[in-house]
Protein backbone atom coordinates (compact mmCIF):
# COMPACT_ATOMS: atom_id res chain seq x y z
CA UNK A 1 0.00 0.00 0.00
CA UNK A 2 1.48 3.10 -1.02
CA UNK A 3 1.72 6.27 1.47
CA UNK A 4 -0.89 7.79 -0.49
CA UNK A 5 -3.45 5.14 -0.19
CA UNK A 6 -2.41 4.53 3.61
CA UNK A 7 -3.49 8.15 4.52
CA UNK A 8 -7.17 7.89 2.59
CA UNK A 9 -7.66 4.92 4.59
CA UNK A 10 -6.56 6.49 8.18
CA UNK A 11 -8.59 9.59 6.95
CA UNK A 12 -11.25 7.25 6.02
CA UNK A 13 -11.17 5.69 9.08
CA UNK A 14 -11.44 8.94 11.22
CA UNK A 15 -14.21 10.29 9.05
CA UNK A 16 -16.22 7.33 10.20
CA UNK A 17 -15.19 7.75 13.67
CA UNK A 18 -16.37 11.04 14.30
CA UNK A 19 -19.36 10.16 12.35
CA UNK A 20 -20.36 7.67 14.28
CA UNK A 21 -19.41 9.18 17.33
CA UNK A 22 -21.93 12.33 16.69
CA UNK A 23 -24.57 9.98 15.32
CA UNK A 24 -24.49 8.22 18.73
CA UNK A 25 -24.37 11.46 20.53
CA UNK A 26 -27.83 12.68 18.99
CA UNK A 27 -29.31 9.84 19.79
CA UNK A 28 -28.46 9.90 22.74
CA UNK A 29 -29.84 13.41 22.67
CA UNK A 30 -33.07 12.45 21.08
CA UNK A 31 -32.24 14.73 18.27
CA UNK A 32 -32.87 14.62 14.46
CA UNK A 33 -30.65 15.15 11.84
CA UNK A 34 -32.40 17.90 11.05
CA UNK A 35 -32.64 19.19 14.22
CA UNK A 36 -29.06 18.92 14.95
CA UNK A 37 -28.11 20.57 11.11
CA UNK A 38 -30.39 23.36 12.11
CA UNK A 39 -29.18 23.86 16.00
CA UNK A 40 -25.51 23.61 14.11
CA UNK A 41 -25.47 26.34 11.21
CA UNK A 42 -24.82 23.29 8.58
CA UNK A 43 -27.06 21.75 6.03
CA UNK A 44 -28.74 18.36 6.72
CA UNK A 45 -27.45 16.48 3.55
CA UNK A 46 -23.93 17.62 5.11
CA UNK A 47 -24.62 16.38 8.44
CA UNK A 48 -25.59 13.46 7.16
CA UNK A 49 -22.75 12.64 5.41
CA UNK A 50 -20.68 13.34 8.03
CA UNK A 51 -22.44 10.39 9.91
CA UNK A 52 -22.15 8.15 7.45
CA UNK A 53 -18.25 8.81 7.34
CA UNK A 54 -18.29 10.12 3.71
CA UNK A 55 -17.22 13.78 4.83
CA UNK A 56 -14.73 14.66 7.63
CA UNK A 57 -15.57 18.10 9.05
CA UNK A 58 -13.57 20.96 9.41
CA UNK A 59 -12.57 21.94 13.11
CA UNK A 60 -15.26 24.69 13.08
CA UNK A 61 -17.81 22.59 12.15
CA UNK A 62 -17.11 20.32 14.63
CA UNK A 63 -16.98 23.00 17.14
CA UNK A 64 -20.77 23.96 16.20
CA UNK A 65 -22.12 20.65 16.29
CA UNK A 66 -20.54 20.02 19.89
CA UNK A 67 -22.05 23.54 21.08
CA UNK A 68 -25.50 22.05 19.59
CA UNK A 69 -25.31 18.81 21.14
CA UNK A 70 -23.72 20.65 24.32
CA UNK A 71 -20.56 18.36 24.35
CA UNK A 72 -17.12 19.56 24.82
CA UNK A 73 -15.63 20.68 21.03
CA UNK A 74 -12.20 18.89 22.43
CA UNK A 75 -14.24 15.33 22.98
CA UNK A 76 -14.93 15.63 19.07
CA UNK A 77 -11.65 17.20 17.88
CA UNK A 78 -9.52 13.87 19.63
CA UNK A 79 -12.12 11.90 17.74
CA UNK A 80 -11.48 13.77 14.67
CA UNK A 81 -7.99 13.20 14.95
CA UNK A 82 -7.36 16.69 15.53
CA UNK A 83 -6.03 16.84 18.59
CA UNK A 84 -3.92 14.25 20.97
CA UNK A 85 -5.79 12.52 23.56
CA UNK A 86 -5.02 13.63 27.06
CA UNK A 87 -4.73 10.98 29.91
CA UNK A 88 -7.45 9.75 31.33
CA UNK A 89 -9.00 11.86 34.14
CA UNK A 90 -12.33 11.28 35.71
CA UNK A 91 -12.70 14.87 36.75
CA UNK A 92 -11.84 16.08 33.26
CA UNK A 93 -14.48 13.68 31.77
CA UNK A 94 -17.30 14.82 34.68
CA UNK A 95 -16.93 18.45 33.83
CA UNK A 96 -17.04 17.38 29.66
CA UNK A 97 -20.22 15.87 30.29
CA UNK A 98 -21.66 18.02 32.39
CA UNK A 99 -24.88 19.22 30.85
CA UNK A 100 -25.73 21.89 33.94
CA UNK A 101 -23.04 23.99 32.68
CA UNK A 102 -22.07 25.89 29.24
CA UNK A 103 -19.29 25.38 27.31
CA UNK A 104 -17.52 28.61 28.46
CA UNK A 105 -18.39 27.26 32.31
CA UNK A 106 -16.64 24.25 31.57
CA UNK A 107 -13.91 25.20 29.71
CA UNK A 108 -12.67 27.88 32.65
CA UNK A 109 -13.31 24.95 35.18
CA UNK A 110 -10.84 22.61 32.79
CA UNK A 111 -8.20 25.75 32.48
CA UNK A 112 -8.29 25.74 36.78
CA UNK A 113 -8.24 22.21 36.67
CA UNK A 114 -5.28 21.77 34.36
CA UNK A 115 -3.06 24.60 36.28
CA UNK A 116 -3.66 22.48 39.37
CA UNK A 117 -2.28 19.88 37.70
CA UNK A 118 0.67 21.49 36.37
CA UNK A 119 1.42 23.45 39.55
CA UNK A 120 1.69 20.02 41.66
CA UNK A 121 3.84 18.74 38.95
CA UNK A 122 5.93 21.50 39.09
CA UNK A 123 6.51 21.52 42.79
CA UNK A 124 7.06 18.00 42.80
CA UNK A 125 9.75 18.19 40.30
CA UNK A 126 11.73 21.02 42.73
CA UNK A 127 14.41 19.26 44.50
CA UNK A 128 13.76 19.73 48.50
CA UNK A 129 16.25 22.65 50.63
CA UNK A 130 16.89 21.71 53.81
Amino acid sequence: MSQDENLAAVVSTAAQDIGGFIRSQRELAQVSVRQLAEKAGVSNPYLSQIERGLRKPSAEVLNQIAKALRVSADVLYVRAGLLEPSEPSEVRDAIVMDTAITERQKQVLLDIYTSFREQNEAMDEEPATD
